[in-house]
């Protein structure tokens, strides 16, 4: 089959929201849609021991929340559904920015109730710099909840984007009897407690149609039909090609506990999300249909599977055939690597692969050669571009609970900062270790992750820092000096790059009015 074809069957997206939206419950009900797990599992029922697909971890089973972007692939109507499930607490916003640099499109789920949250703001105001393409599905319509156009305004006001509803509900809460499919003239019936059947799909291409009174009642069809009238006067006709351009963002509403509303929204996905799309590096535009394979690590994860102490490096594919058993340039180590296990993912559950196409998700063994953000090309010198790095915002030392697990801690702190989501700083002066991480949560994570993956414990004392600046300068001399001046506030990161450790605000300005040529960044990668 020719390149071509295996890119439009392709389809990659992620799922993003404010923790509690009921994103990873959606993510169970697409993959049931497309036959990729028989039963849903439920994320924080207690009555039901099964844990979410995409969330499986065991810190993530506990706590109910998702720590870290899982990615699973399915096939429904011919297509090849890509999905990457990104955490929604903002103490793991990193994670989620850089996934966001593997996806075409994204789904923004909105609570009924609660309406437009801040962490939903930060992550679309990162699709919109890229211009990517957004579905929003309103969740949790079983339950009371704001009024619908008040709903699509607050996500026009908050999110800054132009909306256009293609689903709308037939009243809310108690009185919740469906929802109109406007893409496809349809009236879907809520049946709650059961899963959304074929026969409680009925046909109505015309809303004046009296069988709809029968349906739903009287006084339900009639507010239907006042607010489907407004909604045609208001708002456009709907542009897949503008939704494309990610300048227009249909609205579903739906219940995915009730797995109701899903399949509406996922048949319309199928047929207007983007296929592969082409992706900028600092060479050049590269387009999916080359014929050459391209591609990036935008996420690194360790201990897939605890048992075998894996690690695993997630490249999406950009363009031609990633095939396995071929040699592949490391752009940034300038040398040739074979992978004999390249993997497909079902979250945690992998299989070996052959080969794979734009657009797709493979896993790579790896044993440390990867950074986040590295290419791997058929030999072509190329730098993907806009996979942030950001400077740590909370500071502790880490110490080691038990002296005689001192290697364990080692190789499990050296392994889960290979994953992006917190850095490890040494300090000159006396070897002390600092862990930097942008949000709380994480030092919680990666003291359960070090105690239940490796066996290492360790405890941590605050510190106070205002940011960790990486160092460059020119002038040897004078790099020198301000190495000997600031020495106690200096330390190295991982890679053995000069860090200097800022208490204030003022602190970085006294380094640069009396060390001149020395210059501070907050990204590693400069």
């Amino acid at each position: 089959m020719s390149i071509l074809k295996e890119i439009e069957k392709r389809k990659t997206f992620g799922i993003i929201s404010h923790p509690d939206a009921g994103k990873t419950t959606l993510t169970e009900k697409l993959l049931l849609f497309g036959g990729a797990i028989q039963v849903a599992g439920a994320v924080k029922s207690n009555k039901i021991k099964r844990s979410a697909t995409s969330d499986f971890m065991e810190i993530e089973r506990q706590r109910g929340i998702s720590v870290a972007t899982s990615v699973m692939a399915f096939e429904y109507r011919g297509m090849k559904i890509n999905i990457l499930d990104t955490p929604g607490h903002q103490d793991f916003a990193e994670d989620t920015y850089r996934t966001l640099t593997a996806v075409d499109s994204v789904i923004v789920v909105i609570d009924v109730a609660k309406g437009v949250e801040i962490q939903t703001e930060k992550l679309v105001s990162v699709c919109r710099m890229r211009n990517t393409p957004i579905i929003v599905f309103i969740n949790k319509l079983d339950r009371e909840g704001k009024d619908g156009f008040d709903l699509i305004d607050e996500v026009e006001q908050k999110l800054g984007i132009k909306v256009r509803p293609l689903s709308w509900p037939i009243g809310m809460g108690q009185r919740f009897k469906g929802v109109y499919n406007l893409y496809e003239k349809k009236i879907c019936l809520f049946n709650p407690h059961g899963k959304q059947t074929e026969e409680d799909t009925i046909e109505i291409s015309d809303l004046s149609d009296e069988r709809l009174d029968e349906l739903v009642g009287e006084a339900a069809a009639n507010e239907l039909r006042e607010e489907v009238n407004l909604i045609e006067e208001v708002y456009d006709t709907f542009d897949p090609e503008v939704y494309k351009k990610g300048e227009i963002s249909p609205v579903f509403f739906g219940s995915a506990l009730n797995n109701f509303g899903v399949k509406e929204m996922l048949d319309c996905f199928v047929e207007i999300a983007p296929n592969p799309l082409p992706r900028i590096t600092e060479e050049r535009i590269v387009d999916p249909e080359e014929d050459k394979f391209a591609g990036f690590v935008f996420k690194i994860h360790a201990n897939m599977d605890p048992k075998h102490r894996d690690r695993i490096a997630f490249l999406r594919v950009c363009s031609g055939k990633f095939e396995r058993n071929t040699n592949y340039l490391h752009v940034r180590q300038n040398r040739k690597m074979k992978f004999s296990n390249p993997t497909a993912f079902m979250a945690s559950k992998k299989s070996v692969i052959d080969e794979a196409y734009p657009g797709d998700i493979v896993g790579l063994y790896d044993s440390g050669n990867f950074k986040i953000g590295d290419t791997v090309t058929a030999g072509e010198i190329l730098h993907f571009k806009g996979i942030p790095s950001f400077s740590p915002e909370q500071f502790r030392y880490v110490t080691n609970a038990d002296p005689m697990k001192s290697k364990q801690l080692a190789k499990g702190l050296e392994q889960l900062m290979d994953e992006g989501v917190a850095q490890l700083f040494t300090k000159e002066l006396n070897n002390r270790k600092i862990i930097g991480t942008v949000g709380a949560l994480q030092f919680e994570v990666i003291q359960y992750r070090l105690k239940n993956e490796y066996g290492a414990s360790c405890t941590y004392e605050h510190l106070n820092l205002h940011k960790a600046c990486w160092v460059s300068c020119d002038d040897p001399e004078e790099l020198k000096a301000f190495r000997t001046r600031r020495k106690r506030d200096l330390a190295l990161d991982k890679y053995g790059q000069l860090v200097f450790l800022a208490e204030s605000a003022w602190a970085m300005k006294m380094v640069q009015d009396n060390f001149p040529k020395i210059q501070l960044h907050f990204k590693s990668e400069f």
